[in-house]
């Protein structure tokens, strides 16, 4: 239809017919949702074996940018979704945690793979092996299966839009979000240095002074202070009490 015959229809049209076919109403919680399902980035991030499926789902064949997935963002400050593909092992647990507090809130978690969900093959004697991400962030949706399939990972994806569209404005915010780690892998966190008190801590005099003095001496051989007035002063409290 050309330019002309478009104005002509569009002139023809009753002020109720021109509202119908150009204005939309709808909710703001609807509209910004949308928009939000429709541009989940996921984070640079495969651990293991299951990160290979992952690839493939961003690959040709499944094209998970066909729903808004497919920019993998390299830092976790412009991701909103972390894809947890593979073993989490105890030295990894920490990292992973720390990928997920840099990332902009709302964000999302996917645990693919059954060694991310349980532990996997690892669940009875893998001593190095986190028995679930979840102990150590929270999950959104899991996925089982070792691996699990590009179709699969795409499933998550539209699940997690779901909860997306679900959302409200004021509920955006998520309160287990920042949810504390569990206790039971705690201790793979290191604990942090122990900083002595400044009034404490040597300074680099003070051990030179060790070294060429001995303890507790100083450089005029008294004994007490940097200016040897500590002898002098006992001499003279011992000289007052004796008078």
């Amino acid at each position: 239809m050309s330019e002309a015959q478009h104005d002509n229809v569009s002139a023809n049209l009753t002020d109720e017919e021109m509202l119908k076919y150009n204005v939309l109403l709808t909710k703001l919680d609807d509209f910004v949702n949308w928009a939000r399902a429709s541009s989940v980035w996921p984070m640079t991030f495969g651990l293991a074996c299951c990160a290979i499926e992952m690839m493939a789902a961003g690959a040709a064949k499944y094209d998970i940018d066909r729903w808004g997935s497919g920019p993998f963002r390299a830092t976790p400050r412009q991701a909103d979704l972390m894809i947890v593909a593979g073993t989490v092992t105890h030295k990894m647990a920490p990292r992973v945690r720390r990928l997920y507090d840099q990332m902009p809130e709302p964000k999302y978690v996917i645990a693919m793979g059954a060694c991310v969900c349980r532990g996997g093959p690892y669940h009875l004697y893998g001593y190095h092996v986190v028995k679930g991400v979840d102990l150590v962030v929270p999950v959104d949706v899991y996925i089982p299966g070792c691996p699990p399939r590009p179709e699969a990972l795409l499933e998550g994806v539209f699940r997690v839009q779901e909860k997306i569209r679900n959302e409200r404005l004021n509920d955006r915010m998520r309160v287990d979000s920042r949810t504390a780690i569990n206790p039971r892998v705690k201790h793979l966190w290191p604990e942090p240095p122990k900083v002595m008190p400044q009034s404490e801590e040597p300074g680099m005099m003070d051990w030179l002074k060790g070294i060429l003095f001995g303890p507790g001496g100083d450089a005029h051989g008294h004994g007490h202070d940097d200016h040897g007035h500590g002898d002098h002063a006992e001499s003279n409290e011992h000289q007052a009490a004796a008078h």
